[in-house]
């Protein structure tokens, strides 16, 4: 017989009653019936009930014992009494009757238990993650992640796709957001960056002839927490091809992402490819966001045209200035007390608006405050419009045309959830497409890059000769989920007089470019193929797959909301000897030098 184990402790069985069997796994729970000692052996498979008599020679062994002690248990198989069958296990039909008993490793009292589903803080959890991870909600978590992976990397390779891992230590790249640095201990002063996105490397590969490429990549940003960002690192499904239009990296990645969804949506429905598309300044109209939610059913309508010249001055004046008018629909809420309209107003000044305006409308016309300084026949294009009825009502969000989009999306949002009209159990994707090649800087008045900065504008040199910037669109595009933005993609700029008038634009000279992209644009100069990829990320895919509302939930390891690992202790001190080493001195602020 196996020294640790004959089964695993999800693997027992009715048919195995009257063989003997050795489990090896962790004390998951201790119940004392007088005279019976019952434990739940639990291993990665599942768990087995053990039963221990009191006459048994390893009774008191067995009683001692604590919770997460790991123990090998010798004993016969036998069928449970009809009445204390545990359908909701697939071993509940049997229990081991314990003759044996070896303790490989005692468990001291748990800082946090993990049996049961009470709520410890994260601090605790992160502190202690390898007892978190034992947990039966964190534990499938893990597993439907690589599960995931699995699947993506057979998909990928079926699709024609080869893989090939990019390097870690590279050079610094725009990519949005902060690089981790890594100094360099042969070369003093300089430093290596980690990767934000294996950008360069994949544009790479498709000039080096390899036509499709992929990997689970690992990603670095010096960024800041949120519920759908990790700090610090994070991986995704990064792939590039070559010769290939938007709409063939469309067609050939949909089936991928729906596939992977419809293998775990365990009953919940998926968008069929094709994905819907819809162009950048349609989501922003219609949906208030460029990662619009469709299972919200409410679409913003402009009615900037239907203000203008009214009665209503203060969003005439608005319409006056340049600004705009949006409304969203809130059906069946007619009826509803004066405090439904009070509460989303009160709510509305809390985002920093000046309130919410209404107009409700009725079997024999329109109601409220807006309606009584508005003239009928606008009040009617603008339920027209909005395609409402009696009963309906509609809120409207009206200021700046570049905040003011933003902010109806917000509306709309908080209308579908508080109506209830979000759907749920589903999975809806849509592409957004064709961005803006160049957006306008708040803080300098500047032209910057307003996605990423590689990819083909429409129209090619042409458009960047002959257009205002910004109204320039680029060959860019997003995958989304449910709200959820899971990649950016693009097909690329492979031209380098077209990369160096692109750059121009933002403010880059060709030496800047040169500088700063000069090994790609070298390659580009020895022939270059159009292409094109995206990167959706793994953790938000498994996220929305285990219905999770925090994206550190699917992650092994993770770093805290401060961008610390509570368990390594990182980030840590390194001694003087080390700064010596790396040719660095600290410059710590007065606070870090206490």
């Amino acid at each position: 017989m196996h020294a640790y184990r004959t089964h695993t402790c999800g693997q027992l069985r009715a048919a195995d009653a009257g063989r003997t069997a050795r489990l090896s796994g962790w004390v998951h729970s201790k119940r004392d019936h007088g005279g019976l000692l019952f434990i739940d052996l639990r291993d990665h498979y599942g768990l087995t009930q053990i039963v221990f008599a009191a006459g048994s020679p390893v009774f008191a062994a067995a009683d001692a014992l604590r919770p997460e002690s790991v123990v090998t248990v010798t004993g016969e198989v036998v069928r449970r009494e009809p009445g204390t069958v545990n359908p909701k296990l697939p071993t509940g039909e049997v229990e081991l009757r314990g003759a044996a008993l070896v303790v490989q490793s005692a468990a001291e009292v748990l800082p946090m238990q993990v049996a049961g589903e009470e709520k410890f803080p994260d601090d605790l959890r992160l502190t202690y993650r390898y007892l978190d991870l034992r947990r039966e909600r964190v534990h499938r978590n893990m597993m439907l992640r690589a599960g995931v992976i699995a699947s993506i990397r057979r998909r990928m390779i079926d699709a024609g796709f080869t893989e090939f891992q990019t390097p870690i230590l590279t050079a610094s790249s725009p990519e949005g957001a902060r690089d981790f640095l890594v100094p360099a201990r042969l070369h003093p002063g300089k430093f290596y960056a980690l990767p934000q996105a294996p950008q360069q490397f994949k544009q790479l590969l498709m000039v080096a002839g390899f036509d499709r490429y992929f990997q689970i990549a690992p990603c670095f940003r010096d960024e800041a927490s949120r519920a759908d960002r990790s700090p610090g690192e994070f991986y995704q499904l990064d792939f590039e091809m070559s010769f290939v239009t938007q709409e063939d990296v469309f067609d050939t990645i949909e089936p991928v992402i729906a596939g992977v969804f419809e293998e775990f949506a365990d009953g919940r429905s998926v968008t069929k490819p094709p994905f819907p598309r819809i162009p950048y300044e349609e989501a922003m109209l219609r949906y208030g966001s460029d990662k619009p939610d469709l299972r919200n059913p409410l679409l913003i309508a402009d009615v900037t045209e239907h203000f203008a010249g009214s009665n209503f001055g203060l969003f005439a004046r608005i319409a006056a200035g340049g600004g705009v008018v949006r409304a969203i629909p809130a059906p069946g809420t007619a009826a509803n007390p004066r405090s439904f309209f009070d509460k989303l107003n009160d709510w509305a000044r809390e985002q920093g608006a000046g309130g919410l305006g209404y107009i409700i409308f009725e079997a024999d016309g329109a109601k409220g405050p807006i309606a009584r300084n508005l003239e009928p026949t606008r009040a009617e294009a603008i339920r027209g419009a909005c395609g409402v009825q009696p009963g309906d009502a509609v809120f409207f969000a009206a200021g700046p045309r570049d905040t003011t989009p933003k902010f109806a999306g917000s509306v709309r949002a908080k209308l579908g959830a508080d109506l209830g009209l979000i759907g749920s159990g589903e999975f809806r994707f849509c592409w957004v497409t064709d961005f803006p090649m160049y957006e306008l800087n708040e803080e300098t008045g500047k032209i910057d890059f307003s996605h990423n900065p590689f990819s083909m504008p429409q129209g090619g040199m042409e458009a960047l000769n002959s257009q205002d910037p910004l109204t320039i669109k680029a060959f860019q595009y997003d995958i989304v989920c449910n709200g959820i933005e899971l990649s950016s993609g693009a097909i690329r700029n492979h031209r380098p007089d077209i990369m160096i008038r692109a750059f121009e634009i933002a403010g880059y000279t060709e030496a800047d470019v040169e500088a700063r992209f000069g090994g790609m644009l070298s390659a580009f100069r020895y022939g270059a193929p159009p292409h094109g990829g995206s990167a959706p990320g793994i953790d938000r895919i498994v996220m929305l797959l285990a219905e999770e509302p925090n994206i550190r939930e699917v992650i092994t390891f993770p770093l805290n909301q401060q961008g610390e690992d509570l368990l390594m202790g990182a980030p840590a001190e390194i001694p003087p000897a080390r700064w010596k080493e790396l040719h660095l001195k600290p410059d710590l602020p007065p606070k870090a030098r206490q």
